[in-house]
């Protein structure tokens, strides 16, 4: 079956960003959202580490070793960008300042639980960051990730079985697969990539689906 790129998952992600939106880019496959937001669209992109007004990612060569991501990734800072402390940055996160997070995720359960911090295996190195602080601190929760482990078990669960980052805080997933929410009735299923069908969709999910409406 084809499957979305990572370039592709970034892109369709960034079309569900709004105008005036205040949003945090995790670590690893979300900050390449920044890469493709509507240049005709004003967004703030937050990063932990205490920067706010990011652009995208700089032309090669004019890097700025100061000036960087929470994954230590060079980054640009828009006119009118802002440098502040971490705890600033963090009590940004706390306080609901932020309307959207991007984050990846190992698991993510049918009731919108997300673990994204730890696989539990004993030789795994735990790396929570502020994944627990944005998880309950942002209005919407998008997680973005492939739909299978390397494994070939599904990402998204039924229930999960790694260590929680947060309860019932997950809105939207994005994955090389499809675009799913969460609601109460479970996980409907708004898109998927070209040439996949439902019943192929649900094999590759340890967790019922609701068709597209």
């Amino acid at each position: 079956m084809n499957r979305f790129t990572r370039d592709q998952m970034a892109a369709r992600v960034a079309q569900d960003i709004p105008e005036g939106a205040y949003v945090n880019l995790g670590i690893g496959l979300p900050t390449k959202v920044a890469n493709y937001l509507p240049q005709e669209r004003e967004i703030f992109l937050h990063s932990e580490n205490g920067l706010l007004g990011m652009g995208p990612a700089p032309a090669p060569g004019e890097e700025d070793e100061d000036l960087i991501n929470a994954g230590k990734q060079p980054v640009t800072l828009l006119t009118g960008g802002a440098y502040f402390h971490h705890g600033d940055s963090f009590a940004m996160m706390r306080g609901g300042h932020l309307d959207i997070c991007v984050l990846g995720a190992f698991q993510v359960s049918a009731g919108g639980d997300l673990a994204n911090w730890h696989t539990g295996a004993a030789d795994a190195i735990p790396a929570v960051g502020g994944a627990m602080d944005l998880a309950i601190g942002a209005k919407q929760v998008f997680v973005m990730m492939e739909h299978q482990a390397k494994s070939g078990e599904s990402k998204i669960v039924a229930q999960c079985t790694y260590p929680l980052t947060g309860i019932a805080c997950v809105n939207r997933i994005y994955t090389d697969l499809a675009v799913l929410d969460v609601t109460p009735a479970g996980l409907r299923v708004l898109e998927m990539v070209e040439g996949l069908g439902f019943d192929e969709l649900q094999k590759v999910t340890a967790a019922p689906l609701l068709p597209p409406l």
